[in-house]
């Protein structure tokens, strides 16, 4: 596998206001699904190109989790979701990038520094681009939900040997009364469900940030430890 690796600089966390992060990233242009899945199930991103992971010093607040799909019970809430959203639309299709996508993207991160203080990247097609369509080869795709012909979410995934990986969703939030964030991931348990796949990969689950310990909340789930501080291919999922 040809890569480049390279590190960030220490700087402030985004997820915990106390800590401080630093994160290791490989450029891989040519990945492979085999590779893709190798590294996802080691705890590695894939944002276009770039697979990165944390290595924070002296902190491992964040874990990753997956959900265990072919156990996943639906409860009378989460059907309450799908009842909300009958009359929604969704395609499967290639990650694909327009004026559309830009727009709900934007609007979705400035709902969410009011909301959350988050910090605004601004994202121009190129760099949008870099992100969430390069590289998606045979594995990546997008689920877009439309309600009356209008795009309000958009849901970017890998589909790997042995489950989804969750990548990045933004969505319209003068449609909340649609819950679609947590609809477009009862969505992706669904379709795993139905191609057999055991896995949703769904990134970092962190306790003490609002916007990633929903996570825990589906289960059964699992969370990846390593059993080796040195090697990152010595790991156990429980």
């Amino acid at each position: 596998m040809n890569s480049i690796g390279f590190c960030t600089l220490e700087e402030k966390c985004p997820y915990l206001d106390d800590r401080m992060c630093r994160n290791e990233y490989h450029y891989i242009p040519l990945i492979t699904k085999d590779q893709n899945q190798e590294l996802v199930s080691r705890g590695w991103r894939r944002f276009g190109s770039y697979f990165s992971r944390p290595i924070c010093k002296e902190c491992n607040e964040c874990q990753n989790l997956r959900i265990m799909t072919q156990n996943f019970y639906f409860s009378r809430n989460y059907r309450r979701v799908f009842k909300r959203n009958t009359a929604t639309k969704i395609i499967l299709q290639k990650p694909s990038l327009s004026d559309e996508h830009l727009l709900l993207y934007e609007k979705y991160h400035l709902y969410q520094k009011d909301k959350k203080s988050w910090k605004i990247y601004n994202l121009n097609f190129r760099k949008y681009y870099n992100l969430y369509v390069d590289n998606a080869r045979n594995f990546g795709y997008e689920l877009d939900f439309y309600v009356d012909n209008k795009l309000v979410c958009v849901d970017l995934i890998d589909i790997l040997n042995d489950g989804i990986s969750s990548i990045y969703c933004f969505y319209d939030p003068e449609f909340s009364h649609l819950s679609l964030g947590k609809y477009s991931l009862l969505t992706e348990i669904k379709l795993a469900q139905l191609k057999n796949l055991k896995y949703i990969y769904l990134g970092y689950f962190v306790k003490r940030c609002q916007s990633l310990s929903y996570k825990a909340d589906y289960s059964p789930n699992e969370i990846l430890e390593y059993t080796s501080a040195l090697n990152d291919q010595a790991f156990l999922w429980r």
